[in-house]
């Protein structure tokens, strides 16, 4: 069966870490663009979402996972460059945050909501789709 429209049903898939603190703020990393991001990327063919977490945060920061949530808090997509991109949100927890600088991590930090919006010029575009749906009382830390 010939199924014409599956090219507009195709999504770039990543999957992030939400990394809270005990204060409930949470991480973003900063790349070498200057913009903040969530740790993570795209999910390979073949992996599960822990898998690719796991790989991705080894990748970007050379830390080491200790734990990801079996379901993910926040599913979200959006356009940009002509691209639908979606990304798979789950909680994760880090041994620690004494990361090794890359193209993909040069600092690391913790932010409010009320932080993260005063800065939507120094945000990439998936970050603004994501404080949209946040909410921090969902998260028990």
């Amino acid at each position: 069966m010939k199924h014409d429209n599956i090219p507009d049903a195709f999504y770039r898939i990543s999957v992030k870490a939400l990394v809270l603190n005990e204060s409930g703020k949470f991480l973003l990393a900063q790349e070498d663009d200057g913009k903040w991001e969530l740790p993570g990327g795209g999910l390979d063919f073949g992996e599960t979402p822990q898998e690719g977490l796991i790989r991705e945060i080894f990748e970007e920061t050379g830390l080491r996972v200790t734990s990801i949530s079996d379901y993910p808090s926040y599913f979200f997509t959006w356009k940009v460059a002509g691209f639908w991109r979606a990304n798979i949100l789950y909680v994760t927890v880090l041994e620690n945050f004494d990361f090794t600088p890359s193209k993909e991590c040069q600092d690391l930090k913790f932010f409010t909501l009320e932080e993260v919006l005063g800065m939507k010029d120094k945000l990439h575009l998936n970050i603004l789709e994501f404080v949209k749906l946040y909410n921090p009382q969902n998260h028990e830390l």
